[in-house]
C-alpha cells in the first residue's frame, strides 16, 4: 500500500532545541560563577528521546484506522473485497490490514510533516499555534515516526507474505524478502510499478530523513540541496497509494480526498518558492545574482508548480482522479495483490 516518506527543511543549522534554550536562559540568572552551557547541538538521540509523545499518536490513529479497515472488510463494505475477493476473510489476512493501517497513517504523517517543513522554510503565518522551535522539532520528531510507520508497513507486507505462504519457513522468508525489499522482485498485476515506487520512496526516506543530524559534517549547502529531494519522496509515497492502494481502488470521494489533500502543499510550495527566505533563491533578473540558466530553472520550477496546481483543482473539480470504474456486483476484480 502506502509508502511514504518524511518531509521538508527541519530547522536550521544554528537551531536550539527549546527545553536547552530555556536551561540556558535561567542558568544565566543564577548567582554565583557562570555555569557552563549545555550542548546546543540538535542530536538523533534526543529527538528519539522527544518523538514518543508524536509516536504514541501515530499507533493510536493507526490502531483506529486498523479497526475501520477490519470492520468495513468484515462487512463487505470495502473496496478491497471488490478488487480482492478471497480477502473477504478479515481474520485470515488481518496482517494485511494491519500493514494497510500502517501505510495510510505514514502517509498522514508525512503530509503533515512535509505541510510543517514548507511552513518553517517559507513565510510564515503571523500567528502559530507553537514557537518556532516547538515547530521545528516537532517536524523532526514527525520525519522519524514517519520513517518508522513507513519501516512498519513494509516489514508487515512482507510478514503476510510469509505467513500465507506453502513453502518451507527459509525459502518464504527469502522470497517475501525479495518481494517486499528488492526492486522487480515483485511481478504480479499492479504490483510490478507500484511497489517499486513504494520501495523507491522508503530507500530516500531514510537517508534523506537522517541527513540533518550529520549536517555538521556534509555542510549545510549539501544538506540543503539534498534535502529538497524529499518532496520526491513524498510524490512518489501518493503515487503508490494511488496505485496500489486498494482502499482508493476505485472512483469515489475517498480517491479524490487523496488529490484534494494534495493542493495545501502546492500552495505551500509555491509560497516557498515565489517568497523564498534567500536572497540567493529569489527570482531576480538574469544576471542580477545568478546566470541565464539558474534564472530559467527557478522560473520552470515555480510555472511547473502552478502547473500541478491547476491539474490538482481540475481532477479534484471533474473527478476524473484517475480511479477504476467500480465492476458489477455478480463481476470479481483480476487484480491480485500475491
Amino acid at each position: 500500500m502506502t509508502n511514504p516518506p518524511p518531509a521538508p527543511e527541519p530547522a536550521a543549522a544554528a537551531e536550539v532545541p527549546t527545553d536547552s534554550a530555556e536551561f540556558a536562559s535561567a542558568d544565566s540568572r543564577l548567582p554565583g560563577p557562570r555555569q557552563p552551557r549545555p550542548d546546543r547541538r540538535v542530536t538523533l538521540r534526543s529527538d528519539l528521546r522527544a518523538s514518543w509523545p508524536d509516536g504514541l499518536v501515530a499507533l493510536l490513529v493507526t490502531a483506529a484506522v486498523f479497526v475501520l479497515l477490519y470492520i468495513r472488510i468484515r462487512n463487505k463494505t470495502s473496496s478491497t473485497v471488490s478488487v480482492m475477493p478471497f480477502m473477504a476473510d478479515a481474520g485470515g489476512f488481518w496482517m494485511y490490514f494491519l500493514s494497510q493501517a500502517f501505510g495510510w497513517s505514514a502517509l498522514l504523517w508525512a503530509w503533515g510533516t512535509v505541510i510543517l517543513g514548507l511552513l518553517l522554510s517559507g513565510p510564515r503565518p503571523g500567528r502559530l499555534p507553537l514557537s518556532a522551535p516547538r515547530l521545528e522539532r516537532l517536524h523532526r520528531t514527525t520525519s522519524l515516526n514517519t520513517i518508522a510507520l513507513i519501516t512498519a508497513h513494509a516489514l508487515l507486507f512482507g510478514a503476510e507474505l510469509v505467513r500465507h505462504s506453502t513453502a518451507s519457513w527459509n525459502s518464504a522468508l527469502t522470497t517475501a524478502f525479495i518481494e517486499t525489499f528488492v526492486p522487480g522482485g515483485y511481478d504480479s498485476g499492479t504490483g510490478q510499478i507500484a511497489i517499486p515506487v513504494g520501495q523507491a520512496a522508503l530507500y530516500l526516506a531514510i537517508p534523506l530523513g537522517l541527513l540533518f543530524y550529520v549536517r555538521h559534517r556534509i555542510g549545510p549547502k549539501t544538506w540543503r540541496v539534498l534535502h529538497r529531494f524529499v518532496i520526491v519522496v513524498y510524490v512518489l509515497s501518493v503515487w503508490h497509494t494511488l496505485l496500489y492502494g486498494t482502499n482508493v481502488w476505485y472512483d469515489g470521494w475517498f480517491r479524490t480526498s487523496v488529490w484534494l489533500l494534495q493542493l495545501p502543499i502546492a500552495a505551500l510550495l509555491l509560497l516557498r518558492l515565489l517568497r523564498p527566505a534567500r536572497r540567493s533563491e529569489k527570482l531576480l533578473p538574469p544576471g542580477a545574482t545568478a546566470s541565464r540558466t539558474g534564472w530559467a530553472l527557478r522560473l520552470g520550477g515555480r510555472l511547473a508548480v502552478v502547473g500541478v496546481m491547476v491539474a490538482l483543482v481540475v481532477v479534484v473539480v471533474s473527478g476524473n482522479d484517475g480511479g477504476r470504474t467500480v465492476p458489477p456486483d455478480d463481476t470479481s476484480s483480476t487484480h491480485n495483490h500475491d
